[in-house]
């Protein structure tokens, strides 16, 4: 996308982030919150709505039985991940129960930061962001993608969640090509490198959205 004219109004600026698996997304929205950014985290609303009497839960235990469930009634995220990322049609399935009742959250979120400012700048967290939407019922002003090669994310994903590398490749897979979310993004941040590289691109990308932040996209624009 690219970032529309602006015009002045007292809107927060609202930016969508969004990478690949184990691209580093949320090393770079923690570094976004710490240097003032106020966060709308699209993974901790997803385990809100699936928690036993969510909006969503039922939906899931329907669509996948009793072995989506564990022993305390929650459901089993770790398995139930591993279910959709070897099956399409299963990831198909529950993005279908759950995504209406994230958006929704989201949406709500938004506007509740929108009317009573705690930044001048708010980031909608969305993994998926461009896999599944492209923030239209956000009203989004821009885009960061994180990203890095891949390589590197076979290297963190099978060392973070503990899985093979057969298994890591079928979940990078399952996504939409990280350099295709690159060509549509308004800025990136390259995660290949160094924590301190990182945190320098994060400082000049904050540089740039407060700066943008007295002015606001024109309605329709």
């Amino acid at each position: 996308m690219s970032v529309r004219p602006l015009a002045r109004t007292g809107r927060p600026l609202r930016i969508g982030l969004t990478g690949g698996v184990a691209s580093g997304k949320s090393t770079v929205a923690s570094a976004l919150r710490a240097l003032g950014a106020a966060i709308v985290d699209a993974d901790a609303i997803a385990r809100e709505v699936v928690r036993p009497g969510g909006p969503a839960y039922q939906g899931v235990v329907a669509a996948f039985g009793p072995s989506a469930v564990g022993p305390d009634g929650a459901l089993d995220r770790k398995a139930l991940a591993a279910h959709v990322f070897a099956d399409e049609a299963a990831r198909r399935r529950l993005n279908a129960v759950t995504h209406p009742h994230i958006r929704r959250r989201m949406a709500e979120e938004g506007a509740r930061l929108t009317a009573s400012p705690e930044s001048p700048v708010i980031v909608f967290d969305i993994p998926l962001l461009l896999d599944t939407t492209d923030g239209r019922d956000l009203d989004l002003d821009g885009i960061v993608v994180v990203y890095a090669d891949d390589g590197t994310r076979l290297r963190r994903l099978t060392a973070r969640d503990g899985i093979s590398e057969d298994e890591a490749r079928r979940r990078v897979a399952a996504q939409v090509p990280l350099e295709d979310k690159v060509k549509r993004a308004d800025w990136v941040i390259d995660n290949s490198g160094t924590a301190a590289e990182t945190q320098a691109q994060v400082k000049r990308l904050w540089q740039t959205l407060t700066e943008r932040a007295g002015t606001r996209p024109e309605s329709g624009g």
